[in-house]
């Protein structure tokens, strides 16, 4: 089967590997679908912190089953949408059902290969069915409910000033599920169209780019006070540090995004707001499930899919998603 392979940052193979063979208690499934997230282009560029070389990308997966074990709720031909946190299930954090933070996490595409490939055979505890779904929708999931849990983490509720930082595809998922939850959204970018893609396709209330005079912006939005909750999806650790000084006071931070750097803040300032600061790591099956839901509820929309590729066009164009003229906002990859 085709199978795309970073071999080291800057350089993408494609090779030959033989279908994998399924488990007793495993599901093959052939993937169809692999969005791209800022997490493979960091793999590819050189600044993913969990990960070591070789690594076959990809964890925004659609499949459909090919096989599955005796009494499988399963039917094959039906289109799942993959979970790629596959947790221990036996660890603190799992006990706890917090297996998005399992301390044995093994993330398909960083810390195990993941799914630029043409098939899978994974525990059936990782496939969620995806009835009514397109494949796009299903491939989309994964990253929508990164954006989903971290609303949930907040607490967010109608009515709360949301500040978003960072208008790629993980702050536009937080900006879908914090509007849906009623909240009033603004978001900072440094890519105007960027921004006005958050405005014409989210409906976003307000947006400010980043440059002179955006704090006075951010300051007027809201009477001087700023943001009940702030969401960092920069992935810019400047842009972390810098995101401390927009929380309201009683306000909440929440740190999306991941850097390979320590995150430094001015403690007299974070104690004077009572600052409550929280890490938002990838998503529970619960997420997964209230994205499906949103999806058949017509709530996220299809013009988040800005640009296609078959697998065996990965090598040539992967590079050029990086290009900011090329205006991508979630690239799809199509397994034939």
């Amino acid at each position: 089967m085709l199978t795309i392979i970073c071999d080291e940052p800057g350089r993408l193979t494609a090779i030959e590997r033989p279908k994998p063979t399924r488990a007793t208690d495993e599901v093959l499934v052939r993937v169809r679908r692999v969005g791209v997230c800022g997490t493979d282009l960091h793999i590819f560029t050189g600044n993913q912190p969990y990960l070591s070389y070789p690594r076959v990308m990809g964890h925004e997966l659609a499949a459909t089953v090919e096989e599955v074990p005796a009494g499988s709720r399963l039917v094959p031909g039906s289109t799942v949408s993959i979970i790629p946190y596959i947790s221990c299930g036996t660890c603190d954090a799992c006990r706890k059902g917090r297996t998005n933070c399992c301390r044995n996490i093994g993330v398909l595409g960083v810390h195990r290969d993941g799914g630029m490939t043409g098939y899978l055979s994974l525990p059936e505890r990782f496939l969620l069915p995806a009835d009514g779904l397109s494949l796009d929708q299903a491939a989309m999931v994964e990253f929508l409910a990164i954006g989903a849990h971290a609303v949930a983490r907040a607490g967010t509720k109608a009515g709360d000033s949301v500040l978003i930082a960072g208008a790629g595809p993980i702050g536009l998922a937080v900006a879908v599920f914090a509007r849906k939850e009623g909240a009033v959204v603004t978001m900072i970018d440094g890519r105007e169209d960027r921004l006005a893609f958050a405005r014409d396709h989210l409906g976003i209330d307000a947006t400010v780019l980043l440059g002179e005079g955006d704090v006075d912006r951010l300051s007027a939005l809201t009477d001087g006070n700023f943001f009940e909750t702030v969401f960092d999806a920069t992935g810019n650790p400047k842009a972390i540090e810098r995101g401390f000084r927009f929380v309201a006071h009683a306000g909440t931070y929440v740190l999306v995004s991941i850097v390979a750097s320590d995150i430094t803040f001015s403690d007299p300032e974070f104690h004077k707001r009572e600052t409550t600061l929280l890490g938002s790591r990838n998503a529970t099956a619960a997420d997964f499930e209230h994205v499906m839901a949103a999806m058949r509820a017509g709530h996220v929309p299809d013009a988040l899919v800005t640009h296609r590729m078959g697998l065996a066009e990965v090598p040539d164009k992967f590079s050029g998603l990086l290009d900011p003229a090329a205006g991508v906002v979630k690239a799809m990859i199509e397994v034939a």
